[in-house]
C-alpha cells in the first residue's frame, strides 16, 4: 500500500507511533522513526523493521524545536528521499487536574507545545510536497478534542486546536494533491496509559460498544488507510478510532 514511499512519523519510538512505523514498513514504506529521548526504543523499532526486510532509520529531534526539526528532515531527505507521508504523532505531557487546580502556564505549555510540534514539521515538509504535487499528513488527535473529560482541559484544548489546524491545511493544500486528515484515538493501551488504574481501564472498556480499549495496532491500521491511495479522496477528515465511543 505504501511501496517506496518515504514516511516520517514523529514520536514513533513507542506506542501508536511505533506500531504505525512497523505497519508502514510492512507495506513497503521507507520509514523514519523519530524520537526525542528514547534512543534505545527507537533503535529497537528500526531493528524489528529491518529483521522483517524493511528499511528504516532512527532520527532524533525535539519536535518543538525548529532547528532540530529542520535537521531531522534534512537527514531523512538525504537518507531516504523526499517525504511523502508525515504522521504527526508526538504528544506533549500535560497536567491532569481540575480547572481550579491548574495555572495558566500548565495549559499554555500543552497548547503551545502541541502546536509547535505540528507547525514546524508541517511548515518544513509542505514546500516539497507542493513542488511534487502529492503528499499526505496525518495528525494524531484525540476523542477528547470533541468531548470533555474531567481533568483533561489542557489536552482537550490542544487537540481541538490540532483538528482545526488540520482542517485549515486541508482546505489550503488540497489543490496541490496533498491530503491532511486527523485520527482520534480513544483510550489506547500504551506506555502513556500504563499508570492508569486498572479499574478505570475496565470501566472504559465496559462503556465501549466493542467492550474493549484500543490497541496501538488499531490506530496504526487507520493511519495506514488514510496514508494510502485507498483514501485518495479523503481530505480534511476526522476519523474516530475508539470502538464507537464517538459516533458522528
Amino acid at each position: 500500500m505504501l511501496k517506496n514511499r518515504v514516511a516520517l512519523i514523529t514520536g514513533s519510538s513507542r506506542g501508536i507511533g511505533a506500531a504505525t512505523a512497523k505497519l508502514f514498513a510492512e507495506q513497503g514504506a521507507l520509514v523514519a522513526v523519530n524520537y526525542s529521548n528514547s534512543k534505545a526504543s527507537a533503535e529497537q523499532v528500526v531493528s524489528e523493521i529491518e529483521a522483517r526486510g524493511g528499511k528504516a532509520i532512527a532520527v532524533q529531534a525535539d519536535v518543538t524545536n525548529c532547528e532540530q526539526v529542520k535537521n531531522m528532515i534534512d537527514v531523512v531527505t538525504e537518507t531516504l528521499g523526499p517525504i511523502d507521508t508525515l504522521v504527526l504523532n508526538a504528544g506533549m505531557n500535560f497536567k491532569q487536574a481540575s480547572f481550579l487546580d491548574q495555572e495558566w502556564e500548565d495549559i499554555e505549555k500543552k497548547i503551545v507545545g502541541e502546536m509547535k510540534a505540528i507547525y514546524y514539521a508541517s511548515r518544513l515538509v509542505l514546500p516539497s510536497m507542493v513542488e511534487r504535487k502529492k503528499g499526505s499528513i496525518i495528525c494524531v488527535s484525540s476523542g477528547l478534542s470533541k468531548r470533555p473529560g474531567r481533568g483533561f482541559i489542557a489536552h482537550s484544548a490542544a487537540k481541538a486546536a490540532m483538528n482545526m489546524f488540520a482542517h485549515s491545511l486541508a482546505e489550503e493544500f488540497g489543490q496541490y494533491g496533498i491530503r491532511i486528515n486527523a485520527v482520534a484515538p480513544g483510550l489506547t493501551l500504551t506506555d502513556a496509559t500504563a499508570a492508569m488504574p486498572e479499574e478505570r481501564k475496565q470501566a472504559s472498556a465496559k462503556m465501549n460498544p466493542m467492550k474493549r480499549n484500543g490497541k496501538p495496532e488499531d490506530l496504526a491500521g487507520a493511519i495506514l488507510f488514510l496514508a494510502s491511495d485507498y483514501a485518495r479522496y479523503i481530505n480534511g477528515g476526522y476519523l474516530p478510532v475508539d470502538g464507537g465511543m464517538t459516533m458522528l
